[in-house]
């Protein structure tokens, strides 16, 4: 492999010479060869943004020349198109200040900005300190890397695919509202629902989950920009802080704010522990809706078999014929492992020691694949299961038939004992509930049939 010659402040380094990062980003490279998971390409995403914004104000500012602004500008709009992706090898498991990644954007934003230097033919050079990390620190621009991929995933991945499941669910209990089915509470039969209400039930939970989130992304709109190292502020204009925030909302379309008190921005992530505490909870009520979905469509002869859901795939290598609930299965899994990231960004924000936290990659990582398997999960679960749903009618009227629980609609005329009573007799005789009652003389066969309407009973009277 050929090579050339970088250097840093602790000497010389060989750098392959296709790759455009500098010497900072291959001693990290060479110095953590930890796992596979790479820094995800929204961190670097939000610091070419960041980079971006901090260059133009820089200049408007006279801190830095026209041309190594656009220079840096250039170099970022090339990043944020995907055209230099190979060039960020940097893995999470590095320093926790994610300095390295900082650098590795630092370093490439200046060797490309460079090479566009040399083509306007002009004499002036990038550093990727001195200019591209002008009037920064990892310190600052990491956290406001991780608020701008944060919100960028929560709205413009998890809303929509939140949305389209959630529409989708409605249209699914609007079609099936006069459909009367056992209820069942404690997995044990209880009074008649109609399938379109128990839908209802899902629609709701996700109508609430999308304003959680909406709302929590709200708190991830602060910026930490402009704190440097430790939150004063130092090296920075005292106007640099609310411009770059300033170009920052104008470039993502987001209403991004600079934090009042960039000591907290350093130190504390709890902005995003509040907003993946939103994502955790539309998890937990994804993963209700797919067990749901799989125990109604269980069978097709010996489950509950009171919907039927759409065969994929073939279900097993062994069994011909079978069809399983693979959508709710990957929800379901997706879902797991959600929860142990929020785990995991939990602790990490605990681990703010004085001035700076040190666990920025790792709740970085976290966040975005979060928020990314669910907005996938809930794509491909829509598609594939929620559009096919389909009621099956001969089950849900037979459950509906034999439910014991239908005596509930006994007890305002004969009274819960009595109600009990015919409820039991017709368990222990396995029969049906108005013979029990006709049998006990507590009711005549008009006066149950006038009294047990399943359809009234799923009624709010």
């Amino acid at each position: 492999m050929d090579y050339r010659i970088e250097h840093d402040t602790l000497g010389e380094v060989k750098v392959p010479k296709d790759k455009f990062w500098g010497a900072q980003t291959q001693r990290s490279k060479q110095n953590f060869p930890i796992g596979g998971e790479k820094m995800p390409m929204e961190i670097i995403h939000g610091f070419a943004i960041t980079k971006k914004a901090a260059a133009k104000v820089n200049h408007e500012l006279g801190l830095l020349e026209k041309e190594k602004a656009e220079a840096i500008a250039y170099a970022a709009d090339q990043i944020l198109d995907n055209k230099l992706n190979d060039h960020f090898p940097l893995v999470v498991w590095q320093t926790g200040s994610g300095t390295q990644s900082n650098m590795n954007v630092n370093e490439v934003i200046a060797y490309v900005g460079n090479q566009w230097l040399k083509e306007q033919n002009s004499d002036l050079t990038l550093h990727p300190n001195d200019d591209v990390n002008k009037s920064q620190s990892s310190n600052d621009t990491f956290p406001t890397a991780l608020h701008i991929a944060t919100v960028i995933k929560m709205e413009d991945e998890v809303l929509p695919a939140l949305r389209v499941l959630k529409d989708s669910i409605k249209e699914k209990s609007e079609e099936f509202m006069d459909i009367v089915k056992i209820g069942r509470t404690h997995l044990q039969d209880a009074t008649p629902i109609t399938l379109g209400q128990e839908f209802s039930g899902w629609h709701r939970m996700l109508e609430k989950t999308e304003k959680m989130i909406i709302e929590s992304a709200e708190h991830l709109k602060d910026l930490g920009i402009g704190g440097t190292a430790v939150g004063t502020g130092l090296n920075a204009h005292p106007d640099y802080a609310e411009k770059v925030c300033e170009e920052i909302s104008k470039f993502t379309n987001k209403n991004f704010r600079s934090e009042p008190v960039k000591f907290h921005s350093l130190t504390s992530y709890d902005e995003v522990v509040y907003a993946h505490g939103a994502l955790t909870a539309l998890a937990t009520d994804l993963m209700k809706i797919a067990n749901d979905v799989r125990w109604l469509a269980s069978g097709p002869r010996s489950g509950i078999g009171e919907i039927t859901i759409p065969a994929n795939e073939p279900g097993s290598s062994i069994m011909p014929g079978k069809v399983n609930p693979t959508q709710s299965e990957a929800m379901t899994m997706v879902v797991t492992q959600v929860v142990g990231n929020n785990a995991t960004i939990n602790f990490a924000n605990s681990q703010g020691n004085f001035e700076l936290n040190v666990f920025k990659p790792v709740i970085a990582y976290n966040f975005l694949q979060s928020g990314q398997l669910l907005a996938d999960s809930m794509r491909s679960f829509e598609k594939r299961v929620v559009r096919g749903i389909k009621p099956n009618n001969e089950k849900i009227e037979q459950f509906l038939n034999d439910s014991l629980m239908l005596v509930t609609a006994l007890n305002p005329h004969i009274g819960y004992e009595n109600a009990a009573k015919i409820a039991n007799k017709a368990y222990e005789e396995n029969t049906s509930l108005k013979e029990a009652a006709v049998a006990l003389g507590l009711l005549t066969e008009e006066e149950f049939d006038r009294y047990v309407v399943p359809k009234e009973m799923t009624k709010n009277l």
